[in-house]
């Protein structure tokens, strides 16, 4: 069995919880409140800049070339591509870039980013990639299913059509191919860290979107 098909397996639960949270239920009937929204945008937008730095790192642990820039693209999708959905909402909205650098990554945000380039840094290029691949394989399963399940009228359209997109799911599909290459050649005691690193990005995947359900803020 392929690696992603076994961590899917092995956390099929936890996504099932993620996809029928009331965060994504409300939004995928479109009763989600603006300010439920705003928060969770402006720290998906922060993520996405330690996201992206992983990704990088990704890319220099990389042996092969064409990984290389595979994940140097991807870093820059994540920064420049998917900030540009975001940068159309805080237009909308008046967030400016100084109000945008004013509001502080709150915890569960910040516990998530914080994983993920410790990984990135400290582990193996194998079990990067495994910290990396839910927050592109979740979102995007999430997206398609609250695709099919929205309104055409849906205020939150933009968001649910980029990760429903076949452009988001072919960037999925890379990054799956990317970790079972990886995959293949990893020792037992290796793929075990693997799945340890793709269950803890997928218990931060849930709590990034309860702590936005939550409006989540530091408490001291």
């Amino acid at each position: 069995m392929p690696f992603s098909a076994d961590a899917w397996a092995r956390n099929e639960a936890a996504y099932e919880t993620i996809r029928t949270m009331p965060f994504n239920a409300e939004l995928a009937d479109g009763r989600l409140s603006r300010e439920r929204f705003v928060h969770y945008i402006v720290q998906d937008a922060h993520y996405l800049i330690g996201f992206g730095r992983a990704l990088a790192l990704a890319a220099a642990k990389a042996r092969d070339p064409d990984r290389i820039v595979h994940f140097a693209r991807a870093a820059e999708s994540a920064i420049v591509v998917e900030r540009s959905l975001h940068g159309s909402f805080f237009e909308e909205w008046g967030i400016d870039a100084k109000a945008f650098a004013a509001i502080p990554v709150q915890p569960s945000a910040h516990h998530y980013v914080s994983y993920l380039t410790a990984t990135a840094f400290a582990e193996p290029y194998e079990v990067v990639l495994a910290a990396l691949l839910p927050c592109f394989w979740i979102y995007a399963e999430v997206g398609r299913d609250i695709h099919q399940r929205a309104g055409a009228d849906n205020p939150y359209r933009a968001w649910i059509d980029t990760y429903a997109g076949e452009e988001f799911h072919a960037a999925v599909a890379r990054m799956i191919a990317a970790t079972d290459e990886a995959a293949a050649q990893a020792s037992p005691a290796l793929l075990a860290r693997m799945h340890e690193a793709y269950t803890a990005a997928t218990r931060l995947e849930y709590l990034f979107w309860d702590g936005a359900w939550r409006l989540e803020r530091w408490p001291v």
